[in-house]
C-alpha cells in the first residue's frame, strides 16, 4: 500500500512540474501596422528589426472579421520546433510538406508558428481567433499588408525571432509607426580626450633667426 501511494505521489510531482514553465519575461515584441515592421527586444535593447505582413482588411478583434488585432498580447504557446524552413502546417500540425519562398499558387503556414492570447478587451479574441506570428511562403508580399488577420514572416525571420523568446514574452500590435532610437555618441577615454586637447592647445613652436 505504501510502494503504491509512494508511485502515486511521484505521478502527482511529476505531472505538477511538468506544467510548471518558466515564462520569458525579458523578451518582447513591438509590431508597427503603419512600418509593417516588428522590433525583437530583450529588456531595453533593440536585438533586430524585421519586415512583416498584417492584415489586408484592417485593424480589429471581432470573430469571422479577418483583421489583425491592436494591444498588449501574450505569447501562449509556441509550434514547430525543429521543423525545417517551409515545413506546411495544417490545423497547427506538420503536414510533411516544405515549400520554398514565393512558390506559386500557395499561402499556407510555414516554419514556425507564434500563437499569441489578448491581454485586453480590445484583443480578448486572438487566441480564439488563431492569432498567429508565423512564417508565409508568400515572401514577395512582406512589408506590405496581407494576411488575412496573423503577423506574417519571412521563415528564416521567423525562425529567428522563435528560437530568441520563450512562452510569456509580450507582444505589443501599435497602428503607428515604431518609435526612433536615439543612439547615445560613445564616450570618449578620459586619456584620449585629455591628449586631444592638449594636441588642440598646443602651439606650434616658432623659432627664432638672429637678424
Amino acid at each position: 500500500m505504501a510502494c503504491r501511494w509512494s508511485v502515486f505521489l511521484l505521478l502527482a510531482l511529476t505531472l505538477f512540474f511538468s506544467s510548471c514553465e518558466t515564462r520569458d519575461s525579458d523578451h518582447r515584441i513591438l509590431v508597427s501596422i503603419a512600418d509593417q515592421s516588428l522590433e525583437l527586444f530583450h529588456r531595453a535593447k533593440l536585438l533586430a528589426r524585421f519586415p512583416v505582413s498584417t492584415s489586408r482588411f484592417g485593424l480589429g478583434d471581432r470573430p469571422g472579421s479577418r483583421s489583425t488585432p491592436l494591444g498588449r498580447m501574450v505569447v501562449a504557446k509556441k509550434i514547430g520546433a525543429g521543423a525545417p524552413l517551409g515545413a506546411v502546417f495544417k490545423s497547427r500540425r506538420q503536414t510533411g510538406e516544405v515549400l520554398v519562398p514565393n512558390a506559386p499558387g500557395r499561402d499556407p503556414i510555414v516554419t514556425r508558428i507564434i500563437w499569441l492570447k489578448g491581454l485586453q478587451s480590445q484583443n480578448r479574441h486572438a487566441f480564439a481567433r488563431c492569432i498567429y506570428i508565423h512564417g508565409t511562403p508568400e515572401e514577395r508580399n512582406v512589408g506590405h499588408p496581407a494576411s488575412f488577420g496573423c503577423v506574417r514572416m519571412k521563415s528564416a525571420d521567423v525562425l529567428r525571432v522563435f528560437n530568441t523568446i520563450g512562452v510569456g514574452a509580450t507582444v505589443d500590435i501599435i497602428p503607428g509607426s515604431l518609435p526612433d532610437l536615439v543612439q547615445q555618441p560613445a564616450a570618449i577615454p578620459k586619456s584620449l580626450r585629455s591628449s586631444t586637447v592638449r594636441s588642440l592647445v598646443r602651439r606650434p613652436h616658432r623659432r627664432e633667426h638672429k637678424l
